[in-house]
């Protein structure tokens, strides 16, 4: 059974209001907190899983350092990540610099983890849509609202 006030998080998550509005304040606040708590804390993970991502990017080489939901799987020590960018047009960013550089840094729950990250396509790409569907059903909104096909990426440890 889902915690208390999650079908109404999903709801409102579901709005394109939440999707004008949540990409200015949820990755900021969760990166203000993450560094006071020195990796302790990320709020956005009191609602779903999350990660800080640290990856390269794709045209400056600098690292960047991305809040972001995940879909654990734990039987495989792995992770996955939902390109939805909140149902907004166009790739978020850090999709781009998983592609340019594989190779990235994840911090799960105060650990910082060396990982690979692997795009997801054709036939495992829909089983593990299938999932992220079941895991948080507001991923198939997002993906009515835009033409792009969600990007999904496979962490695994280094």
């Amino acid at each position: 059974m889902p915690p208390p006030g999650t079908r109404l998080l999903q709801k409102v998550s579901s709005t394109r209001a939440f999707a004008r509005v949540a990409p200015h304040f949820i990755p900021a606040m969760d990166r203000t907190v993450h560094r006071l708590t020195r990796g302790k804390v990320l709020l956005s993970a009191q609602m779903l899983p999350g990660v800080i991502l640290t990856v390269r990017g794709a045209k400056s080489g600098l690292p960047r350092r991305t809040p972001l939901a995940c879909m654990p799987e734990e039987e495989a020590d792995t992770w996955l990540l939902i390109g939805s960018n909140f149902g907004r047009p166009g790739h978020p960013a850090w999709t781009a610099n998983l592609l340019a550089h594989p190779d990235a840094d994840i911090n799960w729950k105060g650990e910082d983890i060396p990982v690979t990250a692997r795009l997801l396509d054709s036939g495992e790409r829909e089983e593990a849509w299938a999932a992220a569907l079941t895991f948080w059903p507001p991923y198939a909104k997002y993906q009515a609202r835009v033409e792009r096909e969600i990007r999904l990426f496979r962490l695994a440890r280094r």
